[in-house]
C-alpha cells in the first residue's frame, strides 16, 4: 500500500474522462440532431454529406430556374393565345371587306379595325418578361441540372415576316382585302407552330423539374441517412454514457478515500 502514487484514482480519472467525453457528445449529437457533430465522428461520410448538400443546393437552383422558364412560356403562349383572337378577327374582316354588297366606305370602316388589330399585334412582339425579351429570335438555354446542362427554348418571333405583312395589310379595296386574307391565313399556320413550340416547351420543362424532384428526394435520404441521427439508438447510449460517468464518480471518490487506510495501520 503506497500514499504518493494512487493508481486506482489515476484509473478511475481516466475512465471518467473518457466517459464524460463520450456522455458530452452524445447530448450533442442529441441536441444538434446530428450525429456527425464533428469530421472526427465520420471524415468519409462528412465528405460525402458535404458533396451530397452542395448537389442537392445547386439542384434547387436548377429546379427554381425551371420554374422561372415555364412562367416565361405560359406567359408567351398565353399572349400568342389572343394574338390567335387577333388574327380571326382579321381574317373575318378580310373576308367581310370582300362582300360586293359593301361599298368602300364600309371597307374603309373594316380596314379601321383591321389595322387596330394590326397595331395590337406589333405591340405585342415587344413585350418582355423581367426584361427577357418574349418574342425574338434568340432562343434562351434553361439550366436543367446540377451539372449546369442547359435545354434551349424553341422560340415564337412575332416580328417575323409572316406576322409584319399580315399586321400591315389593307383591305379597303376588295384587291387588298383578298392579298390580306392570304396573309392572316399565314400567319396563323405560323402561330399554330410557335404554340406548338411553346407548348412543347412547358412540356418539357416539367418533365425536367419532376426528374430534379426525384433526384432531390434521393439525394436528401442518402444524406439522411448518413448525418441524421437516430434518437431512439442514441438516447439508450446516452442513459449508457449517463450511468458510467456517475459510475466511475462514484469509483473515483472510492479510490481517493483509499490511502486513508493508511492513517490506521500509523495509529496502531
Amino acid at each position: 500500500m503506497v500514499i504518493n502514487t494512487n493508481i486506482a484514482a489515476q484509473s478511475s480519472a481516466r475512465q471518467l474522462s473518457a466517459s464524460s467525453a463520450l456522455l458530452n457528445k452524445s447530448l450533442a449529437r442529441l441536441s444538434s440532431g446530428s450525429k456527425i457533430v464533428s469530421p472526427e465522428d465520420d471524415v468519409a461520410g462528412a465528405a460525402v454529406s458535404m458533396r451530397f448538400s452542395a448537389q442537392i443546393n445547386r439542384i434547387s437552383a436548377a429546379s427554381s430556374n425551371i420554374d422561372n422558364a415555364t412562367s416565361f412560356s405560359q406567359t408567351q403562349d398565353g399572349f400568342l393565345q389572343k394574338v390567335g383572337s387577333a388574327l380571326d378577327r382579321m381574317s373575318e374582316l378580310s373576308v367581310l371587306s370582300q362582300d360586293v354588297t359593301k361599298s368602300n366606305t364600309d371597307r374603309t370602316l373594316y380596314q379601321k379595325e383591321y389595322s387596330t388589330l394590326g397595331s395590337y399585334i406589333t405591340d405585342l412582339a415587344t413585350k418582355d418578361f423581367n426584361g427577357v425579351s418574349l418574342f425574338s429570335t434568340a432562343t434562351p438555354g434553361v439550366t436543367t441540372d446540377s451539372d449546369g446542362k442547359t435545354f434551349n427554348l424553341a422560340n415564337a418571333n412575332l416580328g417575323a415576316g409572316v406576322y409584319s405583312t399580315a399586321t400591315s395589310g389593307d383591305i379597303s379595296t376588295t384587291t387588298g382585302a383578298v392579298s390580306a386574307l392570304t396573309a392572316v391565313k399565314a400567319a396563323i399556320s405560323q402561330l399554330a407552330t410557335d404554340r406548338a413550340s411553346v407548348g412543347a416547351n412547358v412540356s418539357s420543362l416539367k418533365m425536367y423539374s419532376a426528374t430534379l424532384g426525384v433526384l432531390s428526394d434521393n439525394l436528401t435520404a442518402a444524406n439522411s441517412a448518413i448525418t441524421d441521427v437516430d434518437v431512439a439508438k442514441e438516447s439508450t447510449q446516452f442513459a449508457k454514457y449517463n450511468i458510467l460517468v456517475q459510475a466511475g464518480t462514484a469509483m473515483l471518490a472510492q479510490a481517493n478515500s483509499s490511502p486513508q487506510s493508511v492513517l490506521r495501520l500509523l495509529q496502531q
